[in-house]
């Protein structure tokens, strides 16, 4: 009887509770939104994009330009041989002549020095003059000696009259005709001012020769063509008045 009693005991006894199947879990809490870093992922997203914009914007911005080689004398032009094209940026406000436009900047006159390495800008050039009333342009071509070593355009100088070699008589004969034809003051002629020395800074000149053309008062230009002609003139530097 006894064993039947604990038999009936334990059959009554209730089993160890069942796990939960894998449906019956308790669902996971969803995952926290973060709205501000979405915010600044697209805010850092523009900024790249802006900032790109920019550095194509600032290429397209620059432009072909012109810039000399070679010391540009007032008075002077540009040639094909004392230019380069350089790349600038247009936004800086300064009035760059353009490379395309070179032709037409060769029409025109530097109005100071322009040294070389310099950008170009529309201001540093003008239109050429026109000859002065009472003025005349005279060429002359000179041998060394007959002008001092570094004559350059813009200089002032006195140009005088001097003899060549010959007899005693004749020397007499056209130092009559000069003092009737030159200014007073031992065979002066006129002061000028130079226009333009051919050939200036070549080194391919060897022969000591130069062609030098002289603007002069409009009464002296005969008597200066005239010594030129006979090979009689030299130049001297004076100080501008």
């Amino acid at each position: 009887m006894k064993i039947q009693e604990r038999t009936g005991a334990g059959a009554g006894r209730s089993a160890a509770p069942a796990q939960p199947s894998v449906g019956d879990r308790l669902p996971s809490p969803p995952r926290e939104r973060k709205p501000a870093l979405a915010a600044l992922a697209v805010l850092l997203i523009l900024l790249g994009a802006l900032g790109a914009t920019m550095l194509v914007l600032q290429v397209g911005d620059r432009v072909e330009a012109i810039q000399v080689t070679a010391d540009i004398k007032p008075g002077a032009s540009i040639t094909e041989d004392n230019i380069k094209v350089v790349m600038v940026n247009d936004d800086s406000g300064a009035h760059f002549v353009p490379w395309d436009q070179r032709a037409s900047l060769m029409k025109l006159q530097a109005k100071s020095t322009i040294y070389s390495g310099t950008v170009v800008v529309g201001e540093m050039f003008g239109a050429k003059a026109q000859m002065p009333e009472g003025k005349a342009s005279v060429g002359l071509a000179l041998k060394d000696g007959q002008y001092y070593a570094d004559i350059k355009s813009g200089d002032t100088v006195a140009a005088y009259r001097v003899g060549t070699s010959g007899s005693s008589s004749s020397s007499s004969d056209s130092s009559d005709k000069d003092s009737s034809s030159a200014s007073p003051g031992n065979g002066f002629i006129a002061n000028a001012s130079v226009e333009n020395v051919k050939g200036e800074g070549d080194a391919t000149v060897s022969t000591g020769g130069k062609s030098i053309t002289l603007l002069v008062d409009e009464g002296d230009a005969a008597a200066l063509a005239s010594a030129s002609s006979a090979g009689e003139v030299a130049l001297v530097r004076i100080t501008a008045k």
